[in-house]
């Protein structure tokens, strides 16, 4: 286990199951919170991976550890980033907030001894998606949308949630849709969106 991750374990007993242990780490860590936010997108990401025949259980590993990055503030991230050798793109220097997709990932192998290629990508994009998603990065992506962590309903959720009756692809849309008719209220626009968006639009005909 990476050194920088050592301080979080002291007090904490994990069991061996992904739901029980997360919930543990991030409460032991005084981050409740998104210990509960995390619970349900991983509930809400097996309910639209039944929905849209994916696999459910890495949909919901995937949801429960994607913001396990929380133990890390904002003003940490970058210099966290740069110590477990990630990329890092201006637009996260800009706005650090972003990369915490990309920490999720590597806390889930090293501490949640998670692996599986599919969930690590669904986590390291569940902010931002990506060109060439997979079924599971768009069900975690929407997932997180539908279920965010902020107080209130969110301004959007009647869109995903009329487009998720068509597709799982047009409901992502719809949510970067939304982020772009309302672009002046974005920090950055980050590659991966950016991409993300362009490669849907034309698969989606629109």
């Amino acid at each position: 286990m990476n050194s920088l991750f050592s301080k979080f374990m002291l007090d904490v007993t994990m069991t061996g199951d992904i739901k029980t242990d997360l919930y543990n780490f991030l409460l032991v860590n005084g981050h409740q919170k998104t210990a509960e936010h995390c619970l349900k997108v991983g509930d809400k990401a097996e309910q639209l991976a039944n929905i849209f025949d994916v696999d459910s259980y890495k949909a919901k590993v995937a949801g429960y550890l994607h913001d396990v990055s929380a133990i890390f503030p904002n003003s940490e991230r970058v210099i966290v980033a740069k110590h477990l050798g990630l990329e890092i793109l201006k637009e996260e220097e800009t706005f650090p907030m972003i990369i915490h997709q990309k920490i999720s990932g590597v806390i889930a192998q090293e501490i949640f001894n998670v692996h599986d290629e599919e969930i690590i990508s669904a986590i390291a994009c569940h902010t931002t998606l990506k060109s060439n998603a997979s079924k599971i990065d768009k069900v975690l992506f929407v997932a997180d949308k539908i279920e965010w962590d902020q107080n209130g309903s969110p301004p959007y959720i009647s869109k995903i949630k009329e487009a998720l009756k068509e597709s799982l692809e047009l409901a992502s849309y719809s949510y970067i849709k939304y982020l772009f008719d309302n672009k002046d209220n974005l920090k950055v626009v980050h590659p991966f969106l950016e991409s993300a968006y362009k490669e849907l639009k034309i698969e989606l005909n629109l």
